[in-house]
């Protein structure tokens, strides 16, 4: 992320909300800030935010990397622009969003899991303080409509956005590990779990550990569980029942 100082900061929401910092000098250039976004998004979704450079990105356009300074100040403040380009690839589907406000939030939920698997290096960049760039302030506005009138205050509001958000980031977080740790070792989740299996039962007598005899016995651990679908439902059942109290007053 960007860095926090004040000049820091304008430098890079001015060029989330304009575009460019000042007006450009010199021969006209061939490259453009939206190219130079979308080709460290490549670069990311194929090999990860490390892989992102100022110069491995140029070289992806057939450019000098000195050229691209003329469009945005460094890696830094092109991450920023990357997760604010990547918030505009759902905002189709959050407009179109079809139900009550229930059926609306798993839709956006459920976007916003899509998301973070096409671009698991999302999870890399910190978001206690998110740049306000135009494509996720819309995001967020556009799910704010769906709690809108229903009995909730604006803190109430908010507080399910964040809420639902926070629990699909830690999901989809452990979800994104557990894929990396299978391609970087060679070792398949399958192999993993039979390997815990063998040890395990040969390490802890019968009747050590009933209740996670019993889970083991159920299928728990065998990855076939939608969390993503529990989680939600339990969440909004909870929001359903605050709404329910205030519209009975």
């Amino acid at each position: 992320m960007t860095s926090e100082s004040g000049a820091g900061l304008r430098r890079t929401l001015t060029l989330l909300w304009h575009g460019v910092l000042e007006p450009a000098r010199g021969p006209r250039q061939s490259l453009s800030l939206e190219r130079i976004v979308r080709a460290a998004i490549g670069v990311a979704d194929a090999e990860g935010l490390a892989a992102v450079s100022m110069r491995r990105v140029a070289s992806e356009l057939g450019a000098g990397a000195m050229s691209l300074y003329r469009y945005v100040p460094g890696k830094a403040e092109l991450m920023d622009l990357m997760v604010d380009a990547v918030y505009a690839e759902d905002l189709p589907a959050l407009e179109a969003a079809e139900g009550d406000w229930r059926a609306k939030m798993e839709h956006a939920a459920r976007l916003q899991w899509a998301t973070f698997l096409r671009h698991p290096w999302l999870l890399d960049i910190p978001q206690g303080r998110p740049m306000l760039g135009p494509n996720a302030m819309q995001s967020t506005e556009l799910t704010l409509r769906y709690l809108d009138g229903i009995g909730l205050d604006e803190h109430e509001m908010i507080g399910v956005v964040i809420t639902v958000s926070s629990f699909v980031t830690g999901l989809a977080r452990t979800t994104v590990e557990e894929r990396e740790a299978a391609r970087r070792t060679g070792v398949s989740d399958d192999e993993w779990w039979k390997v815990h299996t063998e040890v395990l039962s040969a390490a802890l007598p019968p009747g050590r550990m009933p209740i996670m005899d019993r889970l083991g016995e159920a299928g728990v651990w065998d990855g076939t569980y939608d969390t993503l679908t529990f989680g939600l439902e339990r969440i909004l059942d909870g929001v359903a029942a605050l709404v329910e109290s205030r519209r009975r007053g």
